[in-house]
């Protein structure tokens, strides 16, 4: 269903996470969605459903959006999340994590090391897109996490005992980039078959970061096949809501989310 004409049927402020990732504008092929809006037309729209967004969002909550764009449109995800910092809508920017797809690195060997996949391009004018955003919008901007939930070792162990802040634990914030590289598929249509998924372990970063707890209510407005869903369940988040308008989408969310059963995902009409 279009969840923008059945949101309203959400309390207000009743849910604590929002994980998401709209359609880009950026002409990807969906079954049921045409993916080229008029600039504003696909800014006036995102404005109405982020409304709703907001709207059951609790005050404490936190709304994580990826975003991505295209060497020739790099000002989508920025366009859009000015718009949904701007009144009436004034959500904060909180903080902004990078997806980071595929990455090369020098060891201190002086070896490059290549790893993760990016879809190549055939361009005398651009470099590879590499990576895409998470923007963490909040009410107020002050929503407490988990930092530590993903939390890294120290590379230098003197760092333990220099900072006090470290209660002398061996671990430490990871930052905002997050390197999450797609799992290796042999066939798209079979293991991957929608054109714009993020990986389950997307969702997972945002629900740990925001920081788990009994009784959470999670939200995905643009379900797909339910990636979202699966981190949730991973996470122990019991009351999950998403809606696609894609049937389809949502009877591989559900068998992806409870393989012998329908699950936790409430079957509408």
């Amino acid at each position: 269903m279009d969840f923008v004409k059945v949101m309203k049927e959400i309390a207000d402020a009743s849910v604590d996470l929002v994980v998401t990732s709209p359609p880009y504008n950026l002409g990807i092929k969906y079954r049921k969605y045409e993916d080229r809006k008029s600039r504003e037309d696909y800014l006036k729209w995102c404005c109405e459903w982020a409304t709703q967004v907001k709207r059951v969002l609790k005050d404490n909550g936190s709304f994580f959006l990826n975003l991505g764009a295209c060497p020739s449109n790099p000002l989508v995800p920025h366009e859009l999340v000015v718009a949904l910092k701007t009144e009436p809508l004034a959500f904060v920017l909180q903080n902004t994590f990078h997806w980071i797809k595929s990455i090369t690195i020098e060891t201190k060997a002086g070896k490059q090391v290549s790893a993760g996949h990016f879809k190549p391009l055939h361009s005398k004018r651009y470099v590879n897109d590499c990576h895409e955003y998470i923007f963490h919008l909040t009410k107020q901007g002050n929503t407490p996490l988990d930092r530590l939930s993903l939390g890294v070792p120290y590379a230098d162990k003197s760092n333990i005992k220099r900072w006090a802040h470290t209660s002398g634990k061996d671990l430490r914030c990871r930052g905002n980039n997050w390197f999450i590289p797609y799992k290796t598929i042999v066939s798209r249509s079979k293991q991957r078959p929608h054109p714009a998924t993020f990986p389950v372990e997307l969702a997972t970063n945002c629900i740990r970061v925001h920081g788990t707890k009994r009784g959470l209510v999670m939200l995905d407005p643009f379900l797909g096949i339910g990636h979202s869903a699966v981190a949730a369940k991973e996470c122990g988040i019991q009351t999950f809501i998403g809606f696609d308008i894609d049937r389809e989408y949502v009877r591989l969310a559900r068998s992806l989310v409870s393989p012998d059963q329908d699950g936790g995902l409430t079957r509408r009409r």
